[in-house]
C-alpha cells in the first residue's frame, strides 16, 4: 500500500486528463453528427481537407462552365433562328426573280416585283444588324463566339469558337473561293437582270445553309461538352463526399461510447477526490 499524501492527488489528475480528452472526442463526434461532415476543421484531416477543397473548386468551375456552354447554345439557337428567317426571305426572292424572268411579265409588273425584292434585301440587312443576345449583336464584321470551359486547372481548359461574321444582303455566306455572296446589287427590272439575280439568290441560300450547318455543328459540340462536364461534376462530387461525409453509423456508435466514457470519467474523478478524504479519519 502506498503512503497517504495530501499534496497531490495523482489519481484525480489522471482521471481529469482522461475526462478532458474524452470531452474533446465527444465534442468532435457531436460536431460531425450535427454537420454531417467528417472533416470540420483542418485539424480533423489536413490532407483530406486539401484534397476535398481542390475537388470543390473543380466542381464549382465545371458547374459554371456548363452554364457557359448552355448560354452559348442559346446564343447559337438565336443565330440559327435569324438565319432561318433569312432563308425564308431568300426563297420568297426566288419566287419573285423567277416570275420577273418570264417574258409574259410587263414592265409595270416588274417594277412591283422589284419593290418587293428591295424590301426583302432591306429586311435581310435589318435581321443581320438587329439580331442580339444578352444585349450584344450576334452578327458583324469579325463577329465570333468564344465559349470558355474549365475545371479550374490549366490542363482541363477547353474553348469552342464559332465564327459568325457579317450578315446582310451583301454578305450571305461565301463562295468556294471565299468571296462574299451578295444580292445587294441585284434587281428585277428586266428579265435578264432577274435571271442573274436568281443565280445569286440560289448561291445565297446555299451560303446561309452552310453557315447554319457550321452553327449546328458547334451547338452539338457544346451539348456534348455539357454532357461530359455533367458527368465529371457527378464523379467529382462523389469523390468529395467520400472524403468529407461523416459515417453516421460510426459516429452514432462513437457518441454512445464517448457518452459512457464521460459518465465513467466523472465517476472516477469523484472517487479519486474522495480517496484523500480518508486522511481526515487519522486526525479524528
Amino acid at each position: 500500500m502506498g503512503a497517504l499524501t495530501v499534496l497531490n492527488n495523482i489519481a484525480a489528475l489522471e482521471a481529469q486528463n482522461s475526462l478532458s480528452t474524452n470531452q474533446m472526442n465527444l465534442n468532435s463526434t457531436l460536431q460531425a453528427l450535427s454537420t454531417g461532415q467528417r472533416i470540420n476543421t483542418g485539424a480533423d484531416d489536413p490532407a483530406g481537407l486539401a484534397i476535398a477543397n481542390g475537388l470543390e473548386a473543380n466542381v464549382t468551375a465545371l458547374t459554371q462552365s456548363v452554364q457557359n456552354a448552355t448560354d452559348g447554345v442559346g446564343m447559337l439557337q438565336v443565330a440559327d433562328g435569324a438565319l432561318s428567317q433569312i432563308t425564308s426571305l431568300l426563297n420568297s426572292a426566288v419566287s419573285l426573280a423567277t416570275e420577273s424572268a418570264s417574258g409574259n411579265v410587263s414592265n409595270s409588273q416588274r417594277t412591283a416585283l422589284q419593290a418587293e425584292f428591295a424590301s426583302i434585301q432591306t429586311e435581310i440587312t435589318n435581321i443581320g444588324s438587329n439580331t442580339t443576345y444578352n444585349g450584344q449583336a450576334i452578327f458583324g464584321s469579325g463577329a465570333s463566339l468564344n465559349i470558355y470551359m474549365s475545371d479550374s486547372t490549366s490542363a482541363g481548359t477547353n474553348s469552342v469558337t464559332v465564327s459568325l461574321g457579317q450578315v446582310d444582303d451583301a454578305h450571305l455566306g461565301v463562295t468556294a473561293g471565299s468571296t462574299a455572296i451578295s444580292i445587294a446589287s441585284n434587281d428585277l427590272t428586266t428579265a435578264s437582270d432577274a435571271q442573274a439575280a436568281l443565280t445569286n439568290i440560289n448561291e445565297a441560300i446555299a451560303g446561309i445553309a452552310s453557315l447554319r450547318g457550321s452553327i449546328g455543328a458547334s451547338s452539338n459540340q457544346l451539348s456534348a461538352a455539357t454532357s461530359v462536364m455533367n458527368n465529371q461534376i457527378t464523379n467529382l462530387t462523389s469523390a468529395e463526399n467520400n472524403i468529407m461525409d461523416a459515417n453516421m453509423g460510426t459516429e452514432t456508435a462513437n457518441l454512445s461510447q464517448q457518452s459512457i466514457l464521460q459518465q465513467t470519467g466523472i465517476a472516477a474523478l469523484q472517487q479519486a477526490n474522495q480517496m484523500q478524504q480518508s486522511v481526515l479519519k487519522l486526525l479524528q
